[in-house]
């Protein structure tokens, strides 16, 4: 079998499962927050923190509840860190330095797992399970009720009250996040990943020589890093390690894992709002993304230039040969296009193109189909732009889902657009301007840009990824990176909280023939369009100077 057709194959089969699981899930995760029962585990957690979950809250206070709560998790993990020397199950780890400490906290808080350090050698088991590990599920729940707040905003009429922050982020919790990770760590570890707490062992080396490894929960960390898309790895080497991804098997499972919630997202999202259609219209726009990156990959991988790539068969570079290029290409691709970040190969060592092709993704906004919930308002959010232009192309107000896109919903959606964009581009230019950002370069020329270029990209839309040749373990680093996680993480969920409430306390509107059909092909076509021209036109200059240059070059 050649690898081309291997990897069309691994696709199809992603495809598959993909679409056998659309529905439970999707009509799962719609019950879980409809229903008006809580089961006794979620009313010992209500107690313990003092919430009341049957209390409708305006956007407002769903917005305080979410910045408390992120604020309480920073301020956590930060104090567990700096005390990790002092903690049983430490394997000798000193703490954290307080910068590198801050970046990580604030990196697993906010869903985006930016890691400057070597796993295996900096996080004790404390740390990686009572703290990283906690805040994959906690952070990624919390993506979810925001995306549930914003639906419930489309969903409801004449009310500014948008549920439950507290019982919204439990339930996903619980009822959703939980039980996902308990089968497929199980899967996991029947496929050969590792999950113990064991000490540091000496391993011997092929050539010679022996190197340090230690044991660790490494599987059901992996369950939820991709289940969450967290993207946070246990080893340096991330999804690459074969402790962590041991098999083909296992890393097609993982690119399942972390492209499920999010495409089933779509389905809940139509349930709630009352046309399954209307999901489907969003499903049809994240796929068609999705499946459009995979085969430009596939493409500048497989393309043949020069002896080196005719005998190897492509782009071999930076990839484990037991996934095969077609298998890194799609891990690649969703993993940039979530907000995962949890790598297989390296993606500085993809051609300058397919690099390009991981960037661009997570400059979309990563919504095709994006993270655990941010995928979902995202896209939404793209919708009201697009039926905003669609307005403006016939003279008509502009209408989404019964509701009436104003002033005040337009100007809401607009500075969430623009807020990420504005945290890469200019702390990419403060670094490259600057002399010391500059000496963590190991590269010149447009792939060093690249690299500057991608972190900041990473950092401010929350995904977690890098390209290997930067040293981001410094105070700059830590420190910018950091505030672009922070910024890129909260400031869209303010604008997306704010947009929910307004739309809820709108009443609404009767279709008429001059509504816009937004389930129709016609609108998926307008929905494409509108986010392919408005990135294009928002970071082509900058892709220009980077990974575009080096493509063209080589």
């Amino acid at each position: 079998m050649g690898p081309v057709l291997a990897g069309v194959l691994q696709l199809l089969a992603l495809i598959g499962a993909l679409a056998l699981a659309y529905i439970p899930l999707g009509n799962h995760m719609a019950k879980v927050y409809s229903s008006d029962r809580h089961w006794r585990v979620e009313k010992w957690i209500y107690k313990g923190i003092g919430a009341n979950p049957d209390t409708e809250m305006r956007w407002t206070a769903y917005l305080r509840g979410v910045l408390a709560f992120s604020a309480a998790g920073v301020l956590f993990l930060y104090l567990l860190q700096r005390i990790q020397g002092v903690l049983p199950g430490s394997l000798g780890f000193s703490a954290i330095d307080p910068d590198q400490a801050f970046n990580t906290a604030v990196s697993f808080v906010t869903n985006t797992n930016w890691q400057s350090y070597y796993g295996e050698q900096a996080m004790g088991h404390v740390v990686q399970t009572a703290g990283l590990a906690v805040q994959n599920f906690v952070s990624a729940a919390v993506g979810i009720a925001v995306a549930v707040a914003l639906v419930r905003g489309f969903a409801r009429s004449r009310t500014g009250e948008l549920g439950n922050f507290w019982a919204d982020m439990v339930r996903g919790v619980t009822r959703i996040l939980l039980p996902l990770a308990f089968v497929a760590a199980v899967v996991l570890v029947a496929c050969g990943a590792i999950q113990n707490f064991s000490g540091i062992h000496e391993v011997g080396q092929f050539m010679g020589g022996s190197q340090q490894w230690n044991g660790g929960a490494v599987a059901s960390q992996e369950a939820i890093k991709e289940i969450g898309t967290n993207g946070g790895g246990y080893f340096n080497a991330n999804s690459a390690h074969p402790l962590e991804n041991p098999t083909p098997f296992t890393n097609l499972f993982e690119i399942f894992l972390l492209l499920v919630i999010p495409f089933a997202l779509t389905r809940t999202f139509g349930i709630m709002v009352g046309s399954v259609k209307q999901g489907y219209a969003i499903l049809a726009t994240m796929g068609t993304i999705w499946l459009g990156f995979v085969a430009l990959m596939m493409w500048t991988e497989f393309a043949h230039h020069g002896p080196a790539f005719q005998l190897a068969g492509g782009a071999y570079e930076g990839k484990e040969v037991r996934f095969g290029i077609g298998g890194s290409s799609i891990f690649a691709v969703s993993t940039t296009l979530t907000s995962t970040g949890a790598v297989d190969s390296f993606h500085s060592s993809f051609t300058g193109l397919g690099g390009g092709i991981t960037m661009l993704g997570m400059m979309l906004g990563e919504i095709a189909p994006g993270g655990t919930g941010s995928g979902l308002y995202g896209m939404l959010i793209m919708a009201i732009i697009a039926v905003f232009i669609a307005g403006l192309m016939v003279g008509r107000t502009p209408e989404y889902l019964g509701k009436k896109i104003g002033t005040r919903e337009i100007k809401l959606a607009a500075c969430y657009i623009l807020i990420t964009p504005a945290l890469v581009l200019i702390l990419a230019a403060a670094a490259m301007a600057l002399p010391t950002p500059g000496n963590s370069m190991t590269n010149s020329g447009a792939h060093g840009f690249s690299e500057i270029l991608y972190a900041y990209t990473s950092a401010a839309n929350n995904n977690g990824s890098a390209f290997a040749g930067l040293n981001a373990d410094t105070q700059w680093f830590n420190t910018t990176l950091g505030i672009a996680m922070l910024l890129g993480r909260f400031l869209p969920m303010v604008f997306v909280l704010a947009l929910a409430g307004s739309l809820g306390e709108q009443k609404p509107v009767p279709v008429t023939a001059g509504t816009l059909r937004t389930e129709k092909p016609l609108f998926t076509g307008l929905l494409v369009g509108a986010i392919l021209i408005i990135t294009g036109l928002t970071y082509f200059p900058a892709l220009a100077l980077g990974p575009l240059a080096e493509g063209l070059a080589s």
